[in-house]
């Protein structure tokens, strides 16, 4: 005798899509797009519209409710994408378990695919297009890490394939802003992107550091080695802060405002002190804890700038 499986009802699978992004879809990541976004739009406003203060409009909370909406669903596509070597490294995630199934995923993904185009063209046409070329090139990294060994596998070749879609999600929220009027058209507020790829390229290399080689796991390390990702994970944030400053003149300003727009160079003791303490310990992987306290802090501090540079 054959037993029948029931399908799940749209209740019980809208619980497991809650547990699932209870467990894989953690606070920070809203934290991280509430940050985000106000850091970049206002950076982008500064150094774009230095005449004019900025403060977050009724425009910035679409825009930070989309990309939220972006990185649960990039969050999906990952589940997916990662599944087979999640089975063996990290066998006890949603997917790998059966507490969800990946035609939930998809169904799921569909919703919020929606939702942030819908969100998007409350703003504009043009922030509706953007937010849709990020959602494609998501399905797009599926689709090349399913055909090519080489992007799966390799992991300096995957990041220069999957990283581009930081900068698109970077210019979803400049495209968007300059189409509600809190960023001006100008060369200055694409370079303020070169700041948010350092930072991210830092945290991406800090978490994937481990100090011995180890066969089959995606780390930099196993390509780079410790020193190459210490030098990396240094000069990503050195990046991050050297265009910054560059945007921004903190030397041409006074008062108040030349302290704030200092902040950001302060900060890169955050890194410093991460790459000391795992150089000189015996742990076995790089400190994460330092990394995120860098992104975070340089952010709050972005935004600090946009307000007080502003006024």
């Amino acid at each position: 005798m054959s037993s029948e499986v029931r399908a799940p009802s749209p209740l019980e699978s809208a619980r497991r899509l809650a547990r699932f992004t209870a467990v894989m879809y953690k606070p920070h990541y809203l934290l991280y797009a509430i940050v985000f976004v106000l850091a970049l739009e206002g950076t982008a406003a500064l150094v774009s519209q230095p005449e004019t203060p900025w403060r977050p409009s009724w425009a910035t909370v679409p825009r930070i409710v989309v990309v939220a909406l972006v990185l649960l669903y990039l969050r999906m596509v990952d589940e997916q994408k990662d599944l087979d070597y999640d089975r063996v490294h990290h066998p006890d995630r949603p997917l790998v378990t059966g507490e969800v199934s990946a035609g939930e995923l998809r169904a799921a993904m569909g919703v919020l695919g929606v939702g942030a185009v819908g969100a998007s063209l409350v703003l504009a046409a043009v922030s509706g297009v953007a937010i849709a070329a990020v959602l494609a090139y998501g399905l797009f990294l599926w689709a090349v890490e399913r055909w090519s060994t080489a992007v799966r596998t390799g992991i300096v070749l995957n990041l220069v394939v999957t990283y581009p879609i930081q900068i698109l999600i970077a210019g979803y929220v400049l495209i968007s802003a300059i189409g509600t009027g809190e960023v001006a058209t100008r060369r200055q507020a694409l370079a303020v992107v070169a700041v948010f790829a350092g930072a991210f390229l830092h945290f991406e290399f800090a978490r994937k550091t481990a100090r011995e080689r180890r066969p089959g796991e995606h780390l930099y390390s196993n390509r780079l080695g410790v020193m190459g990702c210490v030098v990396a994970i240094l000069g990503f944030a050195g990046l991050a802060v050297a265009v910054d400053l560059v945007l921004v003149r903190p030397w041409e300003r006074s008062g108040a405002s030349s302290v704030v727009a200092w902040i950001p160079a302060m900060l890169l003791l955050i890194p410093v002190y991460g790459e000391w303490r795992f150089l000189r310990s015996n742990e076995p992987e790089h400190p994460v804890l330092p990394a995120v306290a860098f992104v975070f802090a340089l952010y709050l501090a972005l935004i600090a700038q946009a307000v007080v540079c502003t006024t």
